[in-house]
């Protein structure tokens, strides 16, 4: 077994283990998530929990996005890169860390972008960056939107320590934009750039349309 599987998945149980104990996590349709294949997850951004909470939900390895600083920190640095997360700056915004992005998914890989970019403040959505649709569009993953609850009651961005409060992940069906890159190939560069946007504000609707059902299984 390679060192980032058994890495990754020690540290995949350990987060199933504290969801589980400690928030009392949901889990909602993990078989939508493609087993193999370049796949982006999608998700709302609420809290620092919203990435381990999306990734255990689901039994494929997944990369995650990291401040590219982080890596120059001795040890912090290896145990970033042997679970999975992928340096970039400024979460992703600059040339390289699409580049690094791309070449995650274009290996077939699976990676989790949050279509706001940066936490909520007020536990409700944000409007949607382009960014996610300009790495839609430059990629040939499938899109599966995420919708995370309770996390900004569990440890929003104005708590210093977690509480012990009900969460619950819910994976949404694929998403193709197969016609939208098709267009994007010959269309202006003004058009294009209002694709990337269609794009980033369809996934968050997908994202806000899915809602929890009691009565489903875990």
């Amino acid at each position: 077994m390679r060192s980032v599987t058994l890495w990754y998945r020690l540290g995949w149980y350990l987060f199933r283990s504290v969801f589980a104990t400690y928030f009392r996590w949901r889990v909602y349709h993990p078989e939508r998530v493609p087993l193999t294949g370049p796949v982006i997850l999608a998700a709302n951004h609420a809290s620092f929990l919203d990435p381990p909470l999306v990734g255990a939900g689901v039994a494929r390895e997944v990369n995650y996005l990291g401040r590219q600083s982080l890596f120059r920190v001795p040890v912090l640095g290896w145990m970033l890169a042997a679970v999975n997360v992928v340096p970039v700056d400024r979460d992703g915004a600059g040339a390289a860390g699409l580049k690094a992005i791309l070449h995650r998914l274009l290996a077939g890989g699976a990676i989790i972008l949050f279509p706001e970019g940066t936490r909520t403040r007020d536990g409700r959505f944000q409007p949607a960056r382009s960014g996610i649709g300009l790495t839609v569009i430059k990629s040939p993953a499938a899109v599966v939107p995420v919708h995370v609850f309770g996390t900004f009651e569990a440890f929003g961005r104005h708590m210093c320590f977690p509480r012990p409060r009900p969460i619950a992940v819910k994976y949404g069906c694929p998403l193709l934009f197969t016609e939208l890159r098709r267009e994007a190939k010959t269309c202006s560069r003004a058009r294009r750039k209002g694709i990337y946007q269609q794009v980033a504000d369809e996934i968050m609707l997908a994202i806000a349309e899915l809602e929890p059902v009691e009565d489903e299984s875990p």
